[in-house]
């Protein structure tokens, strides 16, 4: 993968000030390089479905989030992305203590960066895969857009 601006950190760490929804399902990135990011979110009953289970949406958005932010690593400076496509297969209920996702970029690509990301249940030393996403992440180039 191809790093095109060496100061991805500290500008994914100001975006992730502003990321707002992140910090009220409690979601907080733990591993953050080049096309690849990782986080974890505990499990509360505020993230849960009628049955117990994590709700299927919050699973998406860890998807969402993961695979976004190291597609935007890639990026050069005045660059941002957005989610063009999400694909999300739920395997397996999401229950336990935890959550944990995993994003990384596929393929990298100059308009769309190809991404994929998983999100595992976590309870003690037991992990299980409760979902596989697939995602475009369109580039959005400075003039493209407005505030």
């Amino acid at each position: 993968m191809q790093v095109f601006n060496p100061d991805y950190k500290s500008l994914i760490k100001q975006h992730l000030e502003k990321q707002h929804f992140m910090k009220h399902i409690g979601f907080q990135l733990s591993v953050i390089e080049p096309g690849i990011m990782e986080g974890t979110l505990k499990l509360e009953e505020h993230h849960k479905q009628q049955r117990g289970f994590a709700h299927g949406g919050l699973v998406a958005t860890l998807a969402d989030i993961t695979a976004g932010f190291a597609a935007y690593s890639l990026v050069p400076p005045e660059h941002h992305v957005v989610t063009g496509e999400l694909k999300i297969s739920y395997l397996n209920p999401g229950v336990g203590e935890e959550l944990y996702a995993k994003g990384w970029v596929l393929k990298q690509g100059k308009k769309i960066n190809f991404c994929e990301a998983e999100v595992w249940s976590i309870s003690g030393d037991e992990r299980v895969l409760i979902a596989k996403a697939s995602a475009s992440m369109i580039t959005i180039f400075p003039g493209d857009f407005k505030k």
